[in-house]
């Protein structure tokens, strides 16, 4: 039985991708210490992350930008993250273990797992890349666009992103199907 674990990051901020990982874990390599990503220290997860990538039989980390977030909205976004995740992929699992309650269109028996993140080892790897991918590409964000503070709050509705979003506007990388950012737009426009 190959199982691959896979879990999201980002569903709730304002600004930035959902990024999605997905990972085959190998049982003759375990690794100490995985937990959900919320429950560790940024170093732990950095440290973590780097132990996912060098002993896991497989993993992939994929997104859904901000403009299919629009589009399609947050929750189909994320499917859409979890099945790239899943294709990208280098080895075929025999069974696809998704953290939450709902499940991405996969040709793989798939299963939902509330609290999966938690209590299963290949969720809560997948959960560590994705967190770890998604923090380094929002302090990539915070160098283009550093009056919002993406180093600081994530990207997430904090009271100094919601300060700034009013003083500057959204920039290209906030959502604008989420209502602080939309309603800024109204104001903007």
């Amino acid at each position: 039985m190959m199982i691959c674990g896979v879990d999201e990051a980002g569903r709730g901020p304002l600004a930035g991708p959902v990024v999605a990982a997905a990972v085959i874990l190998d049982p003759a390599k375990p690794i100490a210490g995985l937990n959900d990503s919320k429950k560790l220290s940024a170093a732990r997860r950095e440290k973590l992350a780097v132990e996912i990538r060098a002993k896991a039989l497989a993993w992939c980390v994929a997104e859904a930008s901000v403009e299919e977030i629009d589009s399609l909205n947050i929750l189909q976004a994320t499917l859409l993250a979890m099945q790239r995740a899943v294709a990208g992929l280098t080895l075929t699992p025999s069974e696809v273990l998704i953290d939450g309650n709902r499940c991405p269109k996969l040709s793989l028996p798939a299963r939902a797992i509330i609290g999966g993140d938690a209590s299963v080892a290949e969720i809560s790897a997948a959960s560590i890349l994705a967190k770890t991918v998604r923090d380094a590409g929002l302090l990539a964000l915070h160098a283009q666009f550093p009056e919002y503070g993406f180093d600081r709050h994530k990207g997430y509705g904090t009271a100094a992103h919601l300060e700034a979003l009013r003083r500057f506007g959204p920039s290209p990388v906030h959502r604008r199907s989420f209502a602080p950012v939309r309603e800024q737009l109204a104001l903007f426009a």
